[in-house]
């Protein structure tokens, strides 16, 4: 089903015709944003956290400031939504269909590692920008040599990886945990390649993955998973998971009541509902991203997505999403066109003012990202990342009890 918002400066007027700015807007005074995410399927859960929201707090504000100044004349923002329901090839058909038939001037890139891999030959055949804000991978020279209009800002597989070793082998040498992991990952493409690289790097490191199991994106049952990794018996358990499988290992990791010092899941251990599902049980849990929550700008950015869209933003990949959407802004403003190629070159040249700090691109590629972060006393707090301030240090798992 097409969803069409026309988000205005307060409410939008319903008319005959449909919903439109103010009084009379007229088309030519429209930026077409074009959004294609899951709201169906596995990874709706996620997206629906990280995604949309954000999409739908930028609109809002951007229209509520009297739209983009574009060569000295206001726009305002036009979304148009359509959900993808988890599928790559429902994701490409209205791609095309954003392309010929709405005719975007600019789109959100997909949600999930596999989407933006997928989707990147056919918004690169329209010149769309696309800057993913939840794409992790080591083929990003690759992929932007490819398509010089894909951009990638959460960092690579090796630079996640890396994070996670380096909290193993810190808790190793303070005598924590042995060499033993037990890990996981779900089989798709995140999740494939984050575990291929986590067996070298951790091995390089002299761990020893005395559990390593793959389950299919959306296993409604995930308790042999976690017991597995229980009769292992080691003392770290690291799940390269997405947000239902997240969930899923956490309360069975409850029920189960899994003996480690280290415990990491991926996506969606960030969100705000994994700490309201399972409370203080899930106290010095460790999972993907993390954020600032003591910086003013993230103070600032969350009160905002709270107070706009009814939603509690998550502590990580929503202030990215957030960021690169402020990235588009400031690059269609600065090159003062909607000339795609004009916008995308304007991106690859200049650094952008953003809830994440200031940002550039090198080759297409930010360098400033969480990597892990760990729910401390109800709050998910940075510990690893790149070029960014505010890491605490990383406390053990001791025990799922309240």
């Amino acid at each position: 089903m097409i969803r069409r918002k026309m988000l205005g400066l307060a409410a939008a007027a319903v008319t005959a015709s449909g919903l439109v700015f103010g009084a009379a807007a007229q088309a030519q005074d429209v930026i077409k944003l074009g959004a294609i995410a899951p709201k169906t399927g596995p990874l709706a859960g996620g997206a629906v956290v990280t995604q949309w929201p954000n999409v739908e707090l930028w609109a809002k504000q951007v229209n509520a400031r009297g739209g983009l100044d574009v060569g000295g004349k206001k726009m305002m923002i036009e979304v148009i939504e359509y959900d993808d329901k988890t599928n790559p090839g429902e994701h490409i058909k209205l791609a095309q269909r954003l392309a010929e038939q709405d005719k975007v001037d600019f789109v959100v890139a997909p949600y999930g590692t596999g989407f933006n891999i997928a989707t990147a030959p056919i918004y690169g055949r329209y010149g769309y920008p696309m800057i993913a804000v939840s794409a992790i991978t080591d083929k990003m020279d690759e992929l932007t040599q490819r398509y010089p209009n894909l951009f990638f800002t959460l960092g690579t597989t090796t630079a996640f990886v890396e994070g996670v070793k380096e909290i193993l082998v810190e808790q190793r040498d303070a005598g924590a945990i042995g060499n033993e992991v037990a890990m996981v990952n779900v089989a798709d493409a995140f999740g494939i390649e984050l575990a291929d690289r986590a067996r070298d790097i951790f091995g390089e490191a002299g761990f020893e993955l005395v559990y390593d199991k793959s389950y299919p994106l959306g296993t409604p049952d995930l308790s042999p998973v976690m017991k597995g990794a229980k009769d292992s018996g080691a003392k770290a358990f690291v799940a390269w998971s997405y947000p239902p499988d997240s969930f899923g290992l956490a309360e069975q990791a409850i029920i189960e009541d899994l003996d480690v010092a280290v415990y990491y899941s991926a996506v969606a251990t960030s969100f705000p509902a994994f700490g309201a599902a399972y409370g203080n049980k899930i106290n010095n849990v460790l999972g993907a991203g993390g954020t600032n929550v003591d910086d003013p700008k993230v103070a600032e950015y969350r009160k905002a997505h709270e107070e706009l869209t009814g939603k509690v933003a998550d502590y990580w990949a929503s202030a990215n999403t957030y960021a690169a959407l402020q990235i588009l802004e400031q690059a269609i403003e600065g090159a003062g066109t909607l000339d795609r190629d004009t916008v995308t070159q304007y991106i690859k040249d200049n650094s952008f003012d953003t809830v994440m700090g200031s940002l550039s691109f090198e080759n297409n590629v930010s360098h400033t990202f969480w990597s892990v972060g760990q729910w401390q006393d109800g709050v998910f707090r940075g510990v690893k990342g790149s070029n960014v301030d505010g890491a605490v240090p990383v406390r053990l798992k001791d025990g799922w009890a309240e």
